[in-house]
């Protein structure tokens, strides 16, 4: 993927210079942060832990920071500059603002509007500060565990986060969390699914503008992106995780779910598309 050289995005906050501790305090901020992992499709258990503690914020942790990890930083600057470009611009196109989020590059633990999050969280769009976090390390824990190497993989997951923003923009969140408290929770994952599956298809439309502005793919660029959407599928993280499958316990979709809509995107970059993903019944999704 050439990136290197274009412009990187001035809407970024740094805080890997320091890791806050374990410790802060449950409260108002570690309660929002269950709500809106619940929301997104992350088991809120697996992050109680991570969010709760004792009297208070800790203290922090310094560390260095290494070269290899500057480059990623670089990266992912470059990227969100990428689609502060395209999204802008689609937004003009179609007589609306867009309002940038800001990405926080952090390691370990960082406060958020949602609370306090860990770096096993993974990336995250936070609606209440419309900010996008990610601990650079998820980067190498593509590549060594979840097997999905490649810089245009770890553009896609920028982009699906940045395409949650652009749902919260467009109101798409805010209808689905309305609806979910109304629903059981079988047909509130599915709600979920919707919304992820969704945020693919507008990673997709990124990539679609991005390369035409920017001609920045390669050789394998394109089956490296995909093969991150199959290898984060619900189906095959489970199968993984706990040796069967639970399609009511579906928060992200399958794998061919998530490689048709990041593809149909890509394919097309076709926005009034964006409906379809709340319109068609869930079993043709």
């Amino acid at each position: 993927m050439k990136w290197e050289g274009r412009r990187e995005s001035d809407n970024v906050e740094d805080r890997r210079g320091t890791a806050v501790k374990a410790g802060a305090v449950m409260g108002g901020g570690g309660l929002i942060i269950l709500l809106i992992a619940y929301f997104l499709g992350i088991d809120p258990n697996k992050i109680a832990p991570l969010v709760g503690g004792g009297g208070g914020p800790g203290p922090v942790e310094k560390r260095q920071i290494d070269p290899a990890e500057e480059q990623l930083a670089k990266f992912s600057r470059t990227i969100f500059a990428d689609c502060e470009d395209v999204w802008e611009d689609l937004f003009k196109r179609n007589n609306l603002r867009y309002e940038k989020p800001v990405l926080v590059l952090f390691s370990g633990r960082v406060e958020s509007a949602c609370g306090l999050a860990n770096s096993a969280v993974g990336p995250f769009y936070c609606p209440g500060d419309r900010k996008v976090y990610i601990d650079l390390s998820f980067y190498q824990d593509m590549q060594k565990k979840l097997n999905a190497p490649g810089e245009f993989a770890r553009a896609y997951v920028l982009a699906h986060e940045v395409g949650h923003h652009v749902q919260n923009l467009l109101g798409y969140s805010d209808k689905v969390q309305q609806a979910r408290q109304t629903l059981s929770k079988p047909e509130a994952n599915k709600m979920s699914v919707r919304l992820e599956l969704q945020a693919d298809f507008l990673a997709g439309v990124w990539a679609h503008h991005a390369q035409k502005k920017f001609n920045f793919l390669e050789k394998g660029d394109v089956e490296s992106a995909m093969n991150a959407a199959n290898q984060i599928g619900d189906d095959r993280l489970q199968k993984q995780a706990q040796g069967y499958v639970v399609p009511d316990a579906f928060t992200h979709g399958t794998s061919k779910q998530r490689m048709r809509w990041f593809s149909e995107g890509l394919k097309t970059g076709d926005l009034s598309k964006l409906k379809m993903l709340f319109e068609v019944p869930y079993d043709d999704l």
